[in-house]
């Protein structure tokens, strides 16, 4: 029986690692075709077909500007580790304990609503009990959710994008719209630059084959994900637009008077400077320079703000929250 367990879980966690590394398939997949657009638009475009020295340069420079700035912002997208709520919001084990032990489901109800009285936590369920999360043991904060795929509460969740094998949230939410903006202009910058010489290779005015090549596939690669960009950046716009989350269009939050599709909404500017902060010098860099903690956010109706709870507010700020910054060090 031992062996047979002890089989059964070497055969588990070599599926894990399976799984792990198959994961990181469309990040390489993106590093390859990064690497392969680099070397095709400055070795065969710029380096052999771009015959005028100036606009050679020109292409250049532009070029290595969009370039980094493309990998640097998906860079932080994928190695910015999301933040899982502070302590303040798990369960102590004397409370799980509690909470455990009961089987009356209102009970159980009335013991997370004690807990969540000491916490700024004012969205709900569906049927407007405390949102808690059975596998964190933690009361979840507003915007949090728990994510499958990292096996952990994230603070205003989002996404999980298999494009950055990353869980997309308050940590890097600001750099994957960074990553999407410069890699539109990254696509649309190839594809405009390209094209004159396309033309020149389709009438016959430039012979080289190879260059030719790698052209054509620039061109015809950049339009493909420009275009596929341009939707995906322009739902997101819609969305920092609106101060909402991709599951909080999906899915509005519940708050203790309803359901509010608006409830995080403060104005175009505000629903800004959520995401980029108020230093409008760092909007276009992928510092991290968002308002909060990402455990609470500022509501759009003043029932919700004149909430009870609130007045455990004050105390809250002083307590402060136990968190790793080391985590945002990473970024």
């Amino acid at each position: 029986m031992r062996r047979a367990e002890g089989g059964g879980m070497a055969l588990w966690r070599g599926l894990r690692c399976c799984r792990r590394a198959f994961a990181w398939l469309p990040v390489l997949l993106i590093a390859l075709l990064l690497l392969w657009s680099y070397y095709g638009y400055v070795c065969e475009l710029c380096l052999v077909t771009v015959s005028n020295p100036v606009e050679k340069v020109a292409y250049l420079v532009v070029f290595h500007i969009l370039f980094v700035l493309f990998v640097w912002t998906y860079w932080k997208s994928v190695f910015t580790l999301p933040i899982q709520p502070g302590k303040k919001f798990h369960m102590s084990y004397a409370d799980q304990e509690r909470y455990e032990n009961e089987e009356r489901p209102e009970v159980q109800r009335q013991i997370l609503a004690e807990i969540a009285r000491k916490l700024p936590v004012y969205t709900r369920t569906g049927n407007g009990g405390i949102r808690f999360c059975d596998r964190c043991q933690l009361i979840k904060p507003d915007r949090c959710h728990h994510c499958s795929v990292c096996a952990m509460c994230v603070l205003k969740m989002d996404h999980h994008c298999p494009w950055v094998n990353n869980c997309i949230g308050f940590s890097n939410y600001k750099f994957f719209l960074l990553f999407l903006a410069y890699s539109l202009l990254y696509c649309l910058y190839i594809a405009a630059t390209v094209f004159k010489y396309f033309i020149k290779y389709w009438t016959g005015e430039l012979t080289n084959g190879r260059s030719k090549f790698h052209i054509l596939f620039l061109l015809f690669v950049a339009i493909m994900f420009f275009v596929s960009l341009m939707f995906l950046f322009g739902y997101h716009c819609w969305l920092v637009s609106r101060n909402r989350s991709t599951l909080e269009a999906f899915s509005a939050p519940v708050f203790q008077n309803g359901p509010d599709k608006n409830g995080f909404n403060l104005g175009f500017v505000k629903n800004l400077q959520q995401v980029f902060g108020e230093e409008k010098k760092l909007w276009l860099l992928p510092i991290a320079s968002s308002q909060g903690d990402g455990h609470f956010f500022p509501m759009r109706t003043l029932s919700e703000a004149r909430n009870p709870l609130l007045t455990n507010e004050e105390q809250w700020e002083e307590d402060g929250i136990d968190e790793d910054n080391s985590l945002l060090a990473i970024e």
